[in-house]
């Protein structure tokens, strides 16, 4: 059975646990993209990426999981991470940072 991807489109997000939002925010307005090919983007503070990822169900919950790859402050870096709906326009999540940091965020469905 192939599951809906409920998660495309921007997503801003609003708090991380990791980061304070001064840092978050320093580049651009934090935010994670998910195309509606399960492929994206993210910004925060010095870190960008673009993602790779896939629907799968966990305890009846549908999360999007994905693999990242791009910059942390110029180095190269990579990582992976999952989101999951908590209501229709809010999203909660993680990002973590191969053999570094790892946050969890909240995030908000952005207009278009």
């Amino acid at each position: 059975m192939k599951l809906k991807n409920k998660l495309a489109g921007k997503w801003r997000i609003t708090s991380m646990s990791g980061w304070d939002k001064e840092y978050c925010d320093m580049e651009v307005p934090a935010y994670i993209r998910i195309e509606k090919n399960l492929m994206g983007d993210f910004q925060f503070g010095l870190v960008s990426a673009s993602i790779d990822g896939r629907i799968v169900k966990r305890s009846g919950e549908e999360f999007f999981d994905f693999t990242w790859d791009g910059n942390d402050e110029c180095d190269p870096a990579s990582g992976s991470g999952w989101m999951a709906l908590k209501g229709k326009n809010n999203a909660d999540g993680e990002i973590k940072i191969h053999l570094g940091d790892n946050s969890t965020f909240q995030s908000k469905r952005m207009r278009k």
